[in-house]
């Protein structure tokens, strides 16, 4: 498929804190015909390091497509034949540097003083993801969804909409995901990796735009999160012990790396190369502070608004958001009366087999979405 992004703003939003921004915007893309009832919509919710690109190619030359295009397309589970499929960039999303990327957030220019935002802007909340992606389906005409999915805080978001607004998800599928962070990856990679950026000094309190950006604290930050995003099993037979170059070896060498250091770091560096560490530090607290019902309902009563079919979909090697906490969102979902399908994504992939494996779970998630 070749996809295009587009662009949604919306004036004078109300943010879940309570402050109110002059505008916001996103961008979006859709996969497939909204019916003439517009009662084909599915939204999928992208996780933390990602963008709205969730299938497609934007040309024949691209070289990927986007991250679920293994299960969005003609034919796919999330068959565009019969599907209209909607997908949306966060607020404060992380790849802001990324000419296809629409975002509002800290390096977003201050209308009132003509500079950005950096750490004066209001703080976001998952929440807030989802009244703008509320208001982009109310400007579609979309009313109800047949499916709200997504991987990791896709599927927080994924949950909380099957909360804030019940009558509009028939099904609420979660991959790799939770009901809240828990004391785990809270403490690590949560506060390391922040940690990791608020120590380069030149972040000097998120007041660096203009000048030299903390870019060695943002890629710690990466590389932090990615080797946890993954599993020993993975390490191992990707990687094992193979020095990145043979002829300095770490043994004999005191620059010597192993060729999994060598490629953590390329790659960390790749991707800091689209982001900014203000929008990783306020998407990471989005993430920590995030409980069902946002507060608005305790959590017990949130889980019994829920009236959409659920799956949940963890992985059975994921050190991030371990399957035990999934098990645990199951067992309260069902004490809520939430009817609860509970599968497993059987791979060593860790928490990225959510995004870069999910192919394997495509029966799953087929049969799922044909009951």
């Amino acid at each position: 498929m070749l996809v295009r992004k587009e662009t949604f703003r919306v004036r004078e939003f109300r943010l879940h804190c309570g402050v109110t921004l002059p505008e916001v915007a996103v961008g979006y893309e859709s996969y497939g015909t909204l019916s003439p009832a517009r009662d084909n919509a599915v939204l999928i919710c992208h996780y933390f390091s990602g963008t709205s690109h969730a299938a497609g190619r934007y040309s024949p030359e691209e070289a990927l497509p986007g991250y679920w295009d293994a299960v969005i397309g003609p034919g796919k589970p999330f068959d565009t034949t019969h599907c209209f499929v909607l997908s949306v960039d966060s607020l404060c999303n992380l790849n802001v540097k990324d000419p296809r990327v629409v975002t509002t957030g800290p390096a977003t220019v201050n209308p009132a003083t003509g500079t950005p935002y950096g750490m004066t802007f209001p703080p976001v909340a998952i929440r807030d993801f989802v009244e703008v992606q509320r208001l982009l389906l109310d400007a579609l005409g979309i009313q109800r969804v047949v499916a709200v999915a997504g991987p990791s805080m896709g599927g927080l978001q994924a949950l909380e909409w099957a909360i804030a607004y019940p009558e509009r998800v028939a099904r609420m599928l979660s991959v790799t995901s939770v009901a809240s962070l828990g004391p785990w990856t809270l403490m690590m990679p949560g506060h390391a990796a922040t940690e990791a950026i608020r120590l380069d000094p030149r972040w000097n309190g998120g007041d660096y735009y203009g000048k030299a950006e903390p870019t060695e604290g943002l890629v710690l930050a990466l590389k932090i999160v990615s080797a946890i995003a993954r599993c020993p099993a993975w390490a191992d037979a990707t990687y094992g012990r193979r020095p990145a170059d043979p002829a300095a070896p770490p043994d004999s060498s005191p620059t010597g790396r192993f060729l999994i250091e060598a490629e953590l770091d390329a790659l960390a560096r790749t991707r800091a190369a689209l982001m900014d560490a203000n929008h990783y530090l306020y998407l990471a607290r989005a993430n920590a502070a995030y409980e069902p019902g946002s507060g608005l309902f305790p959590v017990e009563e949130a889980f019994r608004r829920i009236r959409a079919r659920c799956l949940l979909l963890p992985c059975r090697s994921d050190l991030f958001l371990p399957p035990t906490e999934t098990v645990r969102l199951a067992a309260a979902l069902e004490r809520a009366g939430v009817t609860v399908t509970l599968a497993q994504l059987a791979s060593d992939g860790g928490h990225l087999a959510g995004v870069l494996e999910i192919e394997k779970a495509a029966d799953t998630l087929r049969a799922f979405l044909a009951r």
